[in-house]
């Protein structure tokens, strides 16, 4: 299929790559998100952006941000996206506008709605009438909002994202999919280029091949891989095929591997995060990256350009240099073709295995030679030894004409340069280096000193000044004169930094905050259904465990604090897998207690743990008394493998054969009188149960269990061979469940509207000890600050919430505690501005005895 997508928009799209008002752009874009970043940094970090010399910003638009509650919509304040849209207009930026449904993004449920998942019929993300009445319903809050701020109305937003990384999901119906958001995109007036993203190179997977949907790429390789090079160009090629440009709208953040891909053919360049932010609130994921259940931090920040809390780090000036080499080249490399280079070019260092080049569209050649190494080294393009720095890919001229530029010897070539020209005029280039420059300008060759940093280099070749400037300058580069003279911004101010400030002295409110209460229940109900889609809930009982040596607790998430008969018990924080739970200490009627907070939704969908699927609920789960325990080892029946008739009969695995790997079924009649479970010890590799003839289900070595009713059922479980059996085994637990359930909920307006409130206090001192199980409301009292504070806490055994200026800023475990992913997981952030803290702290059993030490204030520019 090839087409070029031209809707009246200002912005066209075809195989030569992206032009906005008919002057072809290479876009360097940065994420940067809103609803991760007080209102009052908006500007601030926008221009940050715009001076990187980035010209464009993608942003997601979270739908659970923003739709807080089925049909309550908010758009004021820190939801305020139309203002933000306006912002970045008024800066001078572009805008990607992603506004799902699903986002992904680290970010609660992937932005889906949390009460989605209380419609047992609603399918999320699939061609399915109940779940696209709801995203219309969302779309029609968010569509006209981008709709009357796209490029060709005067606005910032150039193209719309639907969707994100489909090709991740199992989405039965793509095409339809897809197309049912297009159609409602085109309704509400959208008429910039519709675009969706695969995430695994996958285009048909991300688009369902819709006309109008045109394919962009993620790609997150291995900085160091010698083979990013072919990858990319095969994509480059297979998008050409279709008229359509290269547009990778997420990837790394090294600049090393963004000049990769721009040599590669890349026309839109998006490295994902490279403006950092925070998770406020209750609204980070939990999710899988590779090993299933870990939390997202409060802290959002993955090593991009720019801090959480908004300092520049060393990449910010290699972003500067690069929007210099793209400004400097122009329409030369918005236009030009990825190819390979047309001369040798060998190096004495760890390379691409397959170096890519652009065909400049006036003649010459680009050419990327990454040094993938950590040490310096040579390079000899053409013959040509040049010095190659290390952890670099310079971006490399090779028979360029200069006629362009109107040098006066209009058919005056640059041969070589062996680095990044960031300026040219007609008298004078500018080349960025850290190492000494090699040119070959005509027949003549000469060889620049490396630069320091306000000291740049100069020599003159047939009339034509060539500079050297260190990275550092480059970045500040202004102007360049026909003399070669150039023109520097003022280096920004260091910002100041203070001491850490340690706090001990705190008040102590006099009363807990209050609940809701949500009804007796015979089994506990999911926190969505009592109305908390963000927050917490406590379940309470009386159970009567006389003769009960274990409880088995299924479906629990996220973190829940059990407590029977008075006895706290370490968190368990399962994501939904089954936990066995010793009680065997206990006896008669005694009292059960759990309080379940909701970390965050899945924004992946991971099937080896029950929460970790997209669109699971949160709660207790289902608590049960263990009646008896069956070992089930024996007495399988085989099929398959020349296994003939009858059926031999062997233990679980017990079968030899020489087919290793090749799947095998072990089949057996379970009988039990009521709800049992079924658990398979020993499950390295997942196996496929089923029971009856009912569809097959996967048990993954995360949660080798399955539930079974009451009565006589044939189990059939298929795995791989192993000659050596594998050491699987199996047993039966009869299960009796605990009734009779009394529920709260606190979701996180109930929280944060008792954390702003006021009441009285006792002043303490810390170090505060708690008993697990027990928690304490604390307000700080800040001292004045123009940057704001990072807070950390020294303490063992604690979980801690906190809030100021009526948001909650996140939450904090101290001591044992499940893995995290994302920024630093140990520090709240007070944002310059935001008044008074408050934090709750609560006591966990486990290691080390609960215990809040001290407060540490530490510079966020530290």
């Amino acid at each position: 299929m090839s087409h070029s997508t031209i809707v009246n928009s200002g912005i066209e799209l075809d195989a030569r790559g992206i032009s906005i008002d008919g002057s072809p752009r290479v876009v360097l874009c940065a994420s940067l998100f809103y609803f991760r970043l007080p209102r009052e940094q908006w500007r601030a970090r926008l221009e940050q952006v715009r001076a990187s010399g980035y010209t464009c910003v993608d942003v997601y638009l979270p739908w659970n941000f923003h739709e807080t509650a089925p049909g309550r919509w908010s758009f004021e304040g820190r939801r305020d996206v139309a203002a933000f849209l306006d912002l970045a207009q008024e800066t001078g930026l572009y805008v990607i506008a992603r506004p799902g449904p699903y986002i992904c993004s680290e970010w609660d449920g992937g932005a889906l709605p949390a009460w989605l998942g209380l419609d047992p019929g609603l399918r999320v993300r699939q061609h399915e009438p109940r779940f696209l009445a709801q995203v219309a319903a969302w779309f029609d809050q968010v569509l006209p909002i981008l709709a009357d701020r796209q490029y060709q109305v005067g606005g910032p937003v150039i193209m719309v994202q639907l969707e994100n990384e489909l090709d991740f999901f199992d989405c039965e119906d793509r095409t339809g999919y897809l197309t049912a958001l297009r159609d409602q995109a085109i309704h509400h007036g959208v008429t910039v280029p519709l675009i969706a993203c695969a995430g695994q190179g996958d285009l048909a997977g991300a688009t369902g091949d819709v006309p109008g949907v045109v394919p962009a790429c993620n790609f997150y390789p291995d900085d160091d891989s010698p083979h990013i090079e072919a990858e990319v160009r095969r994509y480059a090629e297979l998008l050409a095929d279709r008229g359509l440009p290269l547009m990778i709208t997420e990837t790394n953040r090294r600049h090393r591997t963004l000049r990769r891909l721009l040599a590669s053919g890349a026309s839109l360049i998006a490295p994902y995060l490279q403006s950092s932010g925070w998770n406020f609130g209750y609204t980070p994921s939990s999710g899988n990256w590779g090993k299933p259940g870990n939390f997202m931090s409060h802290g959002y920040d993955f090593g991009g350009y720019v801090s959480s809390t908004g300092a520049e780090r060393p990449e910010y000036t290699q972003a500067q240099v690069l929007a210099r080499v793209i400004d400097a080249l122009g329409s030369r490399l918005a236009l030009a073709t990825s190819t390979v280079p047309r001369v040798e070019v060998t190096a004495d260092f760890p390379t691409s295995s397959s170096p890519s080049a652009l065909d400049l569209s006036e003649g010459g050649q680009l050419i990327a030679v990454p040094n993938l190494g950590t040490a310096p080294g040579r390079a000899v393009v053409n013959g040509v030894p040049v010095a190659v720095a290390p952890d670099s890919c310079p971006l490399m001229l090779v028979d360029v004409p200069l006629r362009s530029w109107d040098f006066d010897a209009s058919d005056a070539t640059l041969t070589l340069a062996s680095a990044d020209l960031v300026a040219a005029t007609d008298g004078a280039l500018a080349f960025s280096s850290d190492v000494p420059v090699t040119v070959v300008l005509g027949g003549t060759q000469v060889e620049i000193p490396a630069p320091t940093a306000g000291a740049p280099e100069r020599t003159v070749v047939e009339g034509l000044t060539l500079v050297v400037l260190a990275p550092s300058d480059a970045g500040r580069l202004r102007s360049l004169g026909r003399d070669g003279t150039v023109r520097l911004a003022d280096a920004p101010r260091r910002q100041g930094t203070t001491p850490p400030t340690a706090v001990r002295s705190v008040r102590r409110r006099s009363f807990a905050a209050p609940e809701k209460p949500a009804g007796t229940h015979e089994l506990p109900p999911t926190l969505e259904s009592l109305g908390a889609y963000r927050g917490r809930g406590t379940y309470r009982t009386t159970a009567d465990l006389t003769g009960v040596d274990e409880l088995l607790l299924v479906g629990a998430a996220d973190i829940v604090d059990l407590s029977i008969a008075g006895r706290v018990c370490p968190t368990i924080a399962g994501f939904g897998a089954a936990q066995r739970i010793d009680v065997h200490e206990v006896t008669g009627s005694v009292a059960i207690e759990a309080l379940v907070e909701i970390w965050g939704h899945a924004n992946f969908d991971d099937a080896r743990l029950p929460a970790l699927r997209l669109g699971a609920l949160r709660g207790l789960g289902t608590l049960w008394r263990v009646r008896d325990v069956r070992d089930l080892s024996a007495l399988w029946t085989v099929h398959g493998q020349w296994a003939g008739v009858p059926a031999p009969t062997r233990e679980l695995g017990g079968w030899s054969s020489t087919r290793v790997g090749i799947p095998l079924t072990y089949t057996r009649d379970v009988q039990s009188k009521t709800v049992s479970a079924l658990h398979l010890r020993g499950v390295v590799e997942p196996v496929r149960v089923t029971v009856d003839d009912g569809e097959p289900s996967t048990v993954h070595a995360e949660d080798p269990w399955v539930l079974l009713p009451a009565g006589t059922h044939q189990v059939s479980i298929t795995m791989p061979h192993h000659p050596s059996g594998g050491g699987l085994r199996a047993e039966l637990l009869s299960l009796e469940p605990v009734t009779g359930w009394s529920c709260g909920a606190q979701d996180d307006d109930l929280l944060t509207g008792f954390a702003a409130g006021v009441g009285p206090t006792e002043g303490i001192r810390l170090p505060l000890a708690l008993k697990p199980g027990e928690e304490a409301w604390l307000d700080v009292d800040l001292p004045p600050s123009d940057d704001g504070f990072l807070v950390r806490l020294d303490g063992s055994g604690i979980r801690v919430t906190g809030w100021a200026a009526g948001e909650c800023l996140g939450r904090i475990w101290v001591g044992d505690r499940p893995a995290f992913s994302g920024g630093d997981s140990d520090v709240l952030w007070v944002p310059a501005g935001w008044t008074g803290l408050t934090l709750l702290i609560r006591g966990i059993e486990g290691q080390g005895a609960p215990e809040l030490r001290t407060l540490r204030l530490e510079s966020p520019n530290g």
